[in-house]
């Protein structure tokens, strides 16, 4: 599936922006389940609680503050380095290699960057996985934005001034929509990657609330794809 009413729109894009988990691979990888299960894990270690408790708070605090690292940290004060070192020591060899996706990402015009709420070890052993590490100008991860995490606003300020595009001349693709509001109203072209045959099926069932909205303006469910329908409308030759 995958929605392109209105492909010219990515002929002005000088900077290409990525999500990294269930975005650049697909949900169907199941990586970032094990990414879940640890957290769920971390939470009941370090809050001395059953773990269907744990998933609950898990979950709650993902909800509430973006992630739940910085949920942990507002209502715990835990040690985000211990927290990001354990939930991504976990099994990379699920991620397959990509070298589609990677033409695709080499041959886009101009900067590429991976904008990710987790570490820049997990974004690096993923984009080595798929084959594509030497086609990114950069990763920005949730240390860079100072452990606050997208959607806040003053993230994206941060991953402007790092990098210094032109957000009305940038395109970011992202898992989740409501990730993609705020690049929209600065804007940015924006595309939701969503599950590949299953569009309507979201890892939390309040994730597919605005698929549909104004700021989602494309929808794919394989980007690979995607990119390269992209770069046919930017290279029809």
């Amino acid at each position: 599936m995958t929605a392109q009413p209105h492909l010219n729109h990515f002929h002005e894009v000088e900077s290409w922006v990525f999500d990294l988990d269930n975005t650049l691979y697909p949900r169907h990888t199941d990586l970032f389940a094990q990414v879940d299960r640890k957290i769920s894990e971390y939470v009941s270690r370090v809050l001395d609680i059953a773990h269907d408790d744990a998933r609950t708070i898990q979950k709650s605090y993902y909800r509430q503050y973006g992630t739940t690292l910085r949920g942990l940290m507002i209502e715990h004060d835990i040690d985000s380095d211990d927290f990001l070192e354990y939930v991504h020591d976990i099994d990379h060899s699920w991620v397959d290699p990509d070298p589609d996706l990677g033409r695709a990402i080499e041959t886009l015009p101009g900067r590429k960057y991976i904008f990710t709420n987790g570490s820049h070890t997990h974004a690096v052993k993923v984009a080595e996985r798929l084959g594509i590490t030497d086609h990114f100008d950069d990763i920005f991860d949730i240390v860079a934005a100072d452990l606050l995490p997208k959607p806040s606003e003053a993230t994206y300020d941060k991953f402007i001034a790092r990098t210094g595009i032109d957000p009305r001349k940038a395109a970011m693709f992202e898992d989740l929509h409501r990730n993609l509001a705020v690049p929209h109203a600065l804007g940015m072209v924006t595309t939701l990657v969503v599950p590949r045959g299953t569009g309507e099926v979201f890892h939390e069932e309040w994730e597919a609330e605005g698929k549909d909205a104004p700021h989602v303006g494309f929808v794919t469910d394989h980007l690979s794809d995607f990119l390269h329908d992209v770069l046919k409308e930017l290279d029809p030759g």
